[in-house]
This record gives C-alpha cells, sequence and structure tokens, in this order.
C-alpha cells in the first residue's frame, strides 16, 4: 500500500510493525499501549522477556541500581519497582531516546535515562549503588558472536575492580551458552549462578557478585511457566552427593532444561530421594510418585531393545520419542521403523544401570 504517513519513511513504518508483533508475547506490557515506540527487531529479539525480567527483580533489592548496558529497558522497568531509583545507560543514542519516551508512557517515574558509554557516566555520577546490573554484548567485531567473558562488551572481567569502586553487589546477565566453569575462572566473589529457563528452554545465566565474598557458591535452576518458578538449588561443585541406581520402577522422572544445565545430576536424586537409571542416562526413578520440577510419567512397559520387539510394538506406530544415553538418534529411529511424531505415547529409549539399552513405554502424568 502505498505510505500513508509520508512525513515518515517507509522503512522506520515497517519496522515498528514488525518489531511490535515480535513484541506482542514476549513484551505484553508494552505492546497494550499505543504509542510505544520500537526500536530494530534485533533489539526486541535480544531483550528480556517480561517474565524473565519479573524474576530476576525478585531477586535484588535497594535503594539505587544503575544499569551499565540498558538496552530495550524491559528489565530496568522491573527494577524500578524494587529500587527507589534506576539509572538506565545506552550508548544508542536513538535506543535511549526511544527508551526514554517509552518510560513516559508507561508512567514510569523513578528511571533516569542516560546516553554515553556507561564507564564514563559512571564515574561521572560518581556515587555508590546498591546495585550494578551488567549485560555484556555477545557480539564483536573482530570475533562475531562470542561466549567468554572477557570477549564481551564490556569486558567485565578486566573491569570488576573498577566496578567495585561504585558498588558492593553486582549481577551480571550472560548467554545460556556460557560454561559455568569456564566463567567461574574468569570472575570473582560469586555468590549465587541462577539458570533462567522459560518455558523449559534456558534463557540466560544470572551472576550475584558480593565484593570479598569467598563463601560457597549456589547453582539455582529456575524453571519459568505461565503461572509458577520451580526452583531447584544445589551447592556447585558439591562432589559428596551420592545418588541410587536402579531398574526402572513405577515412575520416571525427567529434569528440566535448567536443571540439566547445572550438571549436578547425582544431587538431583539424593534431593528427591528418587534413584537414576545409569550414571549417564539423567533420567530417575521411583515407586511412589513425586513432586518434580521436570517431566514426569508412568512406566506401562519395558522392553529389551531388540530388532524383533522394536518391529512387533513399534512399526508404524505413534508416539513422542526421546533418547538419553543411547548410540541411536531419534530420527534414525524414527526412520528405521517408520514411527509417527505425536499423539499420547511417550517412549524413552536409554541404558539401564545393568548397561543393557532398553526402551520404555510411558504415559505423561
Amino acid at each position: 500500500m502505498k505510505n500513508p504517513f509520508p512525513e515518515i519513511k517507509w522503512n522506520d513504518i515497517l519496522n515498528q510493525i514488525a518489531s511490535k508483533n515480535k513484541a506482542k508475547d514476549k513484551l505484553p506490557t508494552w505492546f497494550a499501549h499505543k504509542y510505544i515506540l520500537y526500536p530494530s527487531k534485533i533489539s526486541i529479539e535480544q531483550t528480556s522477556s517480561e517474565r524473565t525480567a519479573s524474576y530476576k527483580a525478585s531477586l535484588i533489592n535497594g535503594v539505587t541500581l544503575i544499569d551499565l548496558t540498558g538496552g530495550f529497558g524491559v528489565d530496568d522497568y522491573y527494577f524500578a519497582q524494587k529500587f527507589n531509583k534506576v539509572a538506565h545507560c545506552e550508548i544508542n543514542e536513538e535506543l535511549s531516546a526511544i527508551v526514554q519516551h517509552n518510560y513516559q508512557i508507561l508512567n514510569q517515574r523513578n528511571i533516569e535515562c542516560y546516553k554515553g558509554d556507561s564507564l564514563e557516566i559512571l564515574k561521572k555520577l560518581n556515587q555508590h549503588w546498591s546495585w550494578i546490573y551488567i549485560d555484556p554484548s555477545r557480539r564483536s567485531d573482530v570475533k562475531g558472536k562470542v561466549f567468554m567473558l572477557k570477549d564481551c562488551l564490556p569486558n567485565v572481567p578486566n573491569l570488576l575492580e573498577t566496578y567495585f569502586c561504585f558498588s558492593d553487589k553486582i549481577m551480571i546477565k550472560t548467554a545460556p551458552i556460557l560454561d559455568i566453569t569456564a566463567a567461574l575462572t574468569e570472575l570473582t566473589f560469586v555468590k549465587n549462578i541462577h539458570i533462567i529457563a522459560l518455558d523449559n528452554e534456558v534463557k540466560e545465566l544470572l551472576w550475584e557478585i558480593e565484593k570479598g565474598y569467598n563463601g560457597k557458591i549456589m547453582l539455582n535452576a529456575v524453571s519459568l511457566t505461565q503461572d509458577k518458578a520451580e526452583v531447584f538449588s544445589v551447592q556447585y561443585g558439591d562432589s559428596d552427593a551420592k545418588a541410587d541406581y536402579s531398574l526402572p520402577k513405577k515412575y520416571l522422572y525427567e529434569p528440566n532444561a535448567a536443571m540439566m544445565k547445572t550438571g549436578a545430576f547425582e544431587a538431583i536424586g539424593v534431593q528427591y530421594n528418587i534413584e537414576k537409571l545409569h550414571q549417564h542416562s539423567h533420567l530417575y526413578t521411583s515407586d511412589a510418585e513425586i513432586d518434580f520440577p521436570g517431566r514426569k510419567f508412568a512406566v506401562k512397559m519395558m522392553l529389551p531393545f531388540e530388532k524383533k520387539e522394536m518391529k512387533d510394538k513399534f512399526e508404524g506406530a505413534k508416539m513422542n520419542i526421546t533418547t538419553r544415553n543411547f548410540p541411536i538418534s531419534v530420527e534414525e529411529i524414527r526412520k528405521k521403523w517408520k514411527i509417527k511424531d505425536g499423539g499420547n505415547e511417550y517412549c524413552f529409549f536409554t541404558t539401564n544401570s545393568n548397561n543393557e539399552k532398553i526402551v520404555l513405554l510411558c504415559e505423561k502424568i
């Protein structure tokens, strides 16, 4: 159609439409307001969702917070519900102006927007903050997409000492792919690590750092759904936890994505008093049904992984297939026995504690 607003560039209008559509489910508060302005689609894709931002804000509180990498400002909107004053720093002048406009539309009055280099702003304001929040950029002009903290912008490991001149507490948001053990070699004074999953997809890692802290580091696996937050907490590096092992019993449990990211597979068995099927299978079982932060199934049948059994029971069937510690992929299994995806039956191809390849037919609870 012809541009109905000739005073505005057609590309700018198309960007508003595309970005607003992307915000519909991710940012319902912004989407609901008529006069909200949107940045590029990439900025919307990279920003926190409202559900993760809200949970993040529930973890900390205080009088003042400065966000050194403000972006579209979703996190700061929720921090502003917990702090008296929030400072939003953004090096992109256009994005800073958009965010400032949107806070006025949202009637959020306790956030100050500053455009420019955040380190210079931090030094110029020269005050002590209850918290510093940082979401380092994971893109480099030289290296492309990066995953080590030292390669992100700003370089947090190099700047920690400077940041501690302005706050004793720092929260860092990083990509979910970041290796926890590797990051701990780059950071000091880490107190808590939060693994945040939304609808069973890990979205971000949050690192709570407290100046001078040298106690135990807690790993918190947080699974957010539409109506609740399930949290599994374990001490990082706790090698004393030893789970029991068992052949499959009446119930089968599959940890959620955030729990899997912790790598604390022995501790999961110990905390929930359930047994592992195998050291590397990361599936658990019990005779009595328990509440568990992951998928839960009733085991209907256990079969050995043999050609005849597969042909008789599975060929041409319709079911949901998962493999855990199994030499053949889901795609290969489907292709070989012409198994269709979907339906109400759930099938786990795995290895038991006797190192036998087995198939578990289950019903989801």
